[in-house]
C-alpha cells in the first residue's frame, strides 16, 4: 500500500504540471475562438459580450485558477462549438477508444509472446531470422496503410467485413466485433513487432544466466525452465514497454479512428482542435494524461509483483 502511494503522490505535480502546460500552449495557438463561434460577420459588441460570458476578457493566471478549480470539482466546462459538457462528450468518447486500445493490445500480445518466445529460443534457426523479418516488416508498415490494404481486400472485394463504422457492444456483440477486428488488427500488428523484439532480447538475456543453467543442470525440461524460471524476469523490460504502449494507444488512435470513422477520444482531440474548440482540448488532453498516469501506476504495481526488489527500491 505504500508503493501504491508514493505512487500516487507523485502523479499529482506531473497532473498539475500538465494542466499548466496544455492551459498555456492552447492560448498561444494563433487564432481566436470568439471569431470561430460568432464568425467574421460579428459585431464587436457581440464578440465583446461572449469574450465576457467565456471569460476571456480576464488576466491568463486568473483564467488558469478558475478552470483548474473546476477541474478538481470534475467540472471540465463546456464545448465553444455546441456548448454540451465537455465531460460528457469525452466520457462518451472514451469507452470506444478503450475498447479499440484493449483489442489491439490484445492482439498485440498473441502475435508478439509466443514469436519472441520462439525466436528467442530457436536462436538462428529459420524461426528466428522468419520472427525477425515480420517484426522488422511490422515495424515499417504505417498502421494506416494496413488499415486502408484491410478495407480494400477484406471490406471490398472479399466483402467479409464492414468498411467502416461503429456499434456498441452493448447493442450488438456480433456486430461490434465485425466493426472493430479489422481496427485492432491493422494497430496490434504494428504495436506486436515492438514487443516481439523487446521479448525476444530479453529472454536471450536471461536463458543465459546462471540460474537458468542451474535449472537446466537439475534436469527440469525446457518447457518449466522457460515459464517457471526465465519468462518472469524477462517481463519486466516487456511489461514495461506494453504500458507505454497502451498509454499511448489510449490517446494516440485517432487516425486509426478516422480511417473506420469510430467516434473514438483520438478523433474528439482532432475534431476539437480543428474547430478551435480550446476547452474540449484541454479537458481531452488533461484526460488523456490522467490515462497515462493511471496506466503508469498499474505498471508499477506489475513491476512490483514480478520482481519484488522493485517495490523494495533496489530494483532497475
Amino acid at each position: 500500500m505504500a508503493f501504491i502511494l508514493r505512487r500516487l503522490v507523485l502523479s499529482i505535480p506531473i497532473l498539475l504540471l500538465v494542466s499548466i502546460m496544455v492551459f498555456s500552449l492552447i492560448h498561444l495557438i494563433p487564432g481566436d475562438p470568439v471569431t470561430v463561434i460568432l464568425g467574421l460577420e460579428a459585431t464587436p459588441e457581440a464578440e465583446q459580450a461572449l469574450r465576457r460570458e467565456l471569460g476571456l476578457d480576464r488576466p491568463l493566471v486568473i483564467q488558469y485558477l478558475a478552470w483548474l478549480g473546476n477541474v478538481l470539482q470534475g467540472d471540465l466546462g463546456r464545448s465553444l462549438v455546441d456548448r454540451s459538457p465537455v465531460v460528457d462528450e469525452i466520457f462518451r468518447r472514451l469507452p470506444v477508444t478503450i475498447e479499440l486500445a484493449l483489442g489491439s493490445f490484445f492482439v498485440a500480445l498473441l502475435i508478439a509472446v509466443p514469436t519472441g518466445l520462439l525466436s528467442a529460443t530457436r536462436r538462428g534457426s529459420v524461426v528466428d531470422y522468419g520472427s525477425t523479418m515480420l517484426a522488422l516488416g511490422g515495424m515499417s508498415l504505417p498502421s494506416f496503410w494496413l488499415a486502408m490494404m484491410f478495407i480494400i481486400v477484406f471490406a471490398v472485394k472479399l466483402q467479409w467485413l464492414p468498411a467502416s463504422g461503429y456499434v456498441p457492444f452493448s447493442e450488438d456483440p456480433r456486430a461490434n466485433l465485425t466493426a472493430m477486428l479489422m481496427p485492432m488488427v491493422a494497430t496490434g500488428i504494428r504495436e506486436s513487432a515492438v514487443l516481439m523484439r523487446m521479448l525476444r532480447s530479453s529472454m536471450l538475456e536471461v536463458l543465459h544466466s546462471d540460474y537458468v543453467r542451474t535449472a537446466h543442470g537439475k534436469g527440469l525440461t525446457e518447457w518449466v525452465v522457460i515459464t517457471r524460471h526465465a519468462l518472469r524476469n524477462a517481463l519486466v523490460p516487456v511489461v514495461t514497454s506494453s504500458g507505454l504502449l497502451l498509454a499511448g494507444l489510449l490517446g494516440g488512435l485517432a487516425i486509426t479512428e478516422t480511417i473506420f470513422t469510430i467516434p473514438g477520444f483520438g478523433r474528439l482531440i482532432v475534431e476539437a482542435i480543428f474547430e478551435r474548440d480550446f476547452v474540449m482540448v484541454q479537458g481531452a488532453i488533461l484526460v488523456s494524461a490522467l490515462l497515462v498516469v493511471l496506466v503508469n501506476l498499474v505498471v508499477d504495481i506489475l513491476l512490483a509483483l514480478i520482481d519484488p526488489r522493485i517495490k523494495a527500491g533496489k530494483g532497475a
